[in-house]
């Protein structure tokens, strides 16, 4: 059986195996553990109980099945593995433990089929209303050909579990890419730049082409991979934080003065020399230095 691409999901499936395996090797898991010393401290408690009704019921642990010490394992996570292109070089890796997340029913349905083994493995959810603390007790990596349609909303939530993912490879459309990786200053840095090289390390790895996929996109491909930084705080209020980056990036023609003017208390000084210049000239420690005067 061949799975049909739907537009809806933003599907192209990678046809070229060379870019496969480049993607599964640029994946890194360091001998001895799946993050830094202190990275555990920082996990939050996982809730008991089943995993949600909308799953099909391809292996979710249930209630009182044992689950693995985080330190025994080095758990992977492939959003979105259509027909499995690199499912089938991930699996090759022992130094991994693999699940996996697909919506469409029809590459559900495939990789069960063609992937011995994907029982308690796969599963049938949309990541971005998966519970993945029930998924994946401790740290764990991410992989994936990201859905163009949905990529900044995956890198949100990858945000929201930042302490627990010390590494994202993942291919992306070419501008998303240049933009996440972009330096302040170019007219390309933005809301995505800010908010994830605030915890993440991010390095533009490589350029596909259109021809390494089915069917061709009529945008160009980059494959980039994000590594956890050391940073543990940004020294203001992380909410505030991304309202004000995303509040002065939606106005990002006007002078901060400006853009952040619904933001700004009743008698606020705005005299200070940054509220002269527009958001693409900050870098992270000045939105963070913005948003304690702010907070004042």
């Amino acid at each position: 059986m061949e799975v049909r691409a739907k537009k809806a999901l933003g599907q192209h499936f990678l046809t070229d195996l060379s870019v496969a395996q480049r993607i599964v090797d640029a994946l890194t898991v360091p001998a001895g553990g799946t993050a830094p010393p202190d990275f555990a401290s920082l996990i939050p408690p996982t809730p008991d109980g089943a995993g949600p009704s909308h799953l099909r019921g391809h292996g979710w642990p249930r209630s009182g099945e044992a689950v693995p010490p985080a330190e025994d394992v080095r758990p992977v996570l492939e959003i979105g593995p259509g027909m499995g292109v690199l499912t089938q070089y991930l699996l090759k890796r022992e130094d991994i433990d693999l699940k996996l997340v697909e919506l469409d029913g029809e590459s559900v349905d495939y990789l069960l089929t063609h992937f011995p083994g994907m029982q308690g493995r796969l599963y049938q959810a949309d990541y971005l209303r998966l519970d993945i603390h029930k998924l994946f007790p401790g740290p764990y990596r991410v992989i994936g050909n990201f859905p163009y349609n949905i990529s900044s909303q995956i890198f949100f939530k990858i945000l929201e579990d930042k302490d627990r993912i010390p590494e994202v490879v993942c291919m992306i459309q070419k501008e998303v890419a240049e933009r996440i990786a972009e330096q302040p200053g170019s007219k390309t840095y933005g809301i995505l730049s800010v908010l994830l090289q605030a915890w993440y390390d991010i390095e533009y790895l490589f350029t596909v082409g259109s021809g390494a996929f089915a069917p061709p996109p009529k945008v160009q491909s980059a494959v980039i991979r994000l590594r956890r930084n050391t940073r543990t705080e940004l020294g203001c209020d992380e909410i505030l934080f991304k309202n004000v980056v995303k509040t002065a990036f939606n106005q990002r023609r006007k002078t901060l003065r400006n853009a952040l003017k619904p933001l700004l208390p009743e008698g606020f000084d705005a005299s200070d020399p940054v509220f002269d210049l527009r958001a693409e000239r900050l870098g992270v420690e000045d939105f963070a230095a913005l948003t304690r005067q702010l907070s004042r």
